[in-house]
């Protein structure tokens, strides 16, 4: 049987008596790539936030392998949303990738032979070695995206969690970096949850979808019915079709 790594029960979240997140069932396996989509706003930052334990949950339960989201953060990778930096800063790749191993030197001690060694392995697991003395702010936008993957990767997680990857990079990287994801959920085993808006993309990629507006829409599969999506979108959905995916909303206000 496939290890169940996250299991979330009856999760609320709220602030200022307004359901941020309502209800949330998820169970997630070690060989799952799930991507969650839905309106801004809807709570999918937050479920992440959970997920790594910056959040707690007012009611509900969740554990991740097992243990408190707190307990077991050293197992899960976290790419946030568009990292905003100055573009002038000069940072090397390699050292921004080394930031993912403060878990483990603490910020006043000095990074080791083992640490640089998994930096540049981290770096060459998502085909950027050849970048590694390269200034961050000299990369193309989805160059910059995989360093920060790799910074995400340096402390080997068995879980990743991605928030809208793929803002603001082109859809010709777009397309090489949803490639890098599936190279290391496939070949690596590591299980990713991607929070996307790009439902007609993420569709090829992910083996699961589900679909969250403070209530989610999720049925352990790669498929959603339309009433799922009208439901969590307040919009008509005409048709969402899969290998060759594309969508139709119908006209409405």
């Amino acid at each position: 049987m496939t290890e169940n790594i996250v299991s979330i029960k009856g999760l609320w979240v709220c602030r200022a008596e307004h359901a941020v997140l309502e209800d949330i069932n998820l169970e997630l396996h070690a060989a799952d790539f799930l991507g969650l989509i839905g309106p801004n706003g809807g709570g999918k930052s937050t479920l992440l936030k959970v997920m790594l334990g910056l959040i707690k949950p007012d009611r509900g339960s969740i554990a991740i392998f097992g243990l408190p989201p707190a307990a077991a953060r050293s197992r899960v990778g976290y790419v946030p949303q568009k990292t905003v930096f100055d573009q002038s800063f000069p940072v090397k790749a390699l050292d921004v990738v080394l930031m993912g191993r403060y878990s483990r030197t603490g910020l006043l001690h000095r990074y080791g032979r083992m640490d640089r060694q998994a930096a540049l392995q981290a770096l060459a697991a998502v085909g950027m070695e050849d970048r590694a003395l390269r200034e961050i702010g000299a990369l193309s936008g989805g160059e910059q995206q995989r360093v920060f993957v790799a910074r995400s990767l340096v402390s080997d997680p068995e879980l990743l969690l991605l928030d809208e990857p793929t803002a603001g990079v082109d859809s010709a990287q777009q397309t090489d970096f949803y490639d890098l994801l599936c190279h290391l959920n496939r070949d690596l085993g590591i299980a990713i949850v991607l929070v996307s808006h790009d439902i007609t993309a993420i569709s090829k990629y992910v083996n699961k979808i589900a679909c969250l507006n403070q209530r989610l829409y999720y049925h352990d599969s790669k498929e959603l019915c339309n009433e799922d999506i009208e439901k969590a979108y307040g919009c008509p959905v005409e048709m969402i079709a899969h290998g060759t995916p594309h969508r139709v909303l119908r006209e409405h206000d």
